[in-house]
């Protein structure tokens, strides 16, 4: 019964956030057409996304791209093949590493931040007064923190792949005593226009699944100053594991694609 029970909780939440989902392509459209989408609430909500970010995505970038480097050169060096160390590690970061740190960083920091503020404004009734006042609370706070997550998340999934480079080239010259110019034309190589693309599909993927998991949250927040935490730990926790899951079927998408196309 807990299984069955639990099951239909998570049907009910996945077909709660596909609503949502449908619901802020609907108002996204009919904005864009009436000339009335809000650039400023948009801009606002990149600013507080993206630059409010900036500095603990590159920690992350210039970490993973050291790391790789260090675990990946030394045991190339063992076997002759220094000259490929640039080239896998670009391709871990562009392909997977870059979509899904930064993923779950914003994840964490932005969308716990959602979901707590509108769980906040559904206990104080805020979203209700706006129905009040004839505005529709998907179209007012949903569709900018949308956009602005999956806009943001792209373009700091792209910081993180050039910092993670930085970072792997200094440790690559410095540590593992590679040439810079080795390195560089390992990148060059190896590295196709088609693994960033595919990587930055991820990011804009993962960016809709972090800002509809959390203004989901918010919405259906219930219970008080709990039930705002609650929904902020779910926010967070659900994201991930969806990024996650859903990484894997985007990997198989693009891999296949790329085989046909390419």
């Amino acid at each position: 019964m807990y299984l069955i029970k639990k099951a239909k909780q998570f049907l009910n939440e996945v077909g709660g956030m596909t609503i949502l989902f449908l619901q802020t392509i609907y108002w996204t459209i009919r904005n864009i057409r009436s000339g009335k989408f809000d650039v400023k609430g948009l801009i606002d909500q990149m600013a507080h996304i993206g630059v409010d970010s900036v500095l603990m995505v590159c920690i992350t970038g210039v970490s993973v791209g050291a790391v790789l480097v260090v675990q990946i050169g030394y045991q190339f060096a063992q076997m002759g093949a220094q000259g490929y160390v640039g080239g896998v590690v670009a391709l871990a970061m562009a392909r997977e590493m870059a979509p899904i740190l930064t993923s779950i960083v914003v994840a964490g920091r932005v969308g716990s931040s959602i979901a707590a503020e509108l769980g906040t404004m559904k206990i104080t009734e805020q979203i209700d007064a706006l129905d009040t006042l004839a505005t529709n609370p998907v179209d007012y706070l949903v569709v900018p923190r949308f956009w602005a997550c999956t806009i943001m998340l792209v373009m700091l999934t792209v910081l993180v792949n050039v910092v993670g480079m930085i970072g792997g080239a200094v440790v690559a010259v410095y540590q593992i005593d590679l040439t810079l110019e080795s390195f560089t034309n390992s990148v060059l190589e190896w590295l196709r226009v088609y693994d960033l693309f595919g990587g930055l599909f991820k990011a804009m993927v993962f960016g809709a699944i972090i800002a509809i998991i959390g203004c989901f949250k918010g919405f259906t927040t219930s219970g008080g100053a709990e039930g705002v935490g609650k929904s902020t730990t779910d926010s967070v926790v659900v994201a991930i594991m969806m990024i996650l899951a859903v990484n894997y079927f985007l990997t198989v998408f693009i891999s296949n694609l790329n085989s046909i196309i390419f």
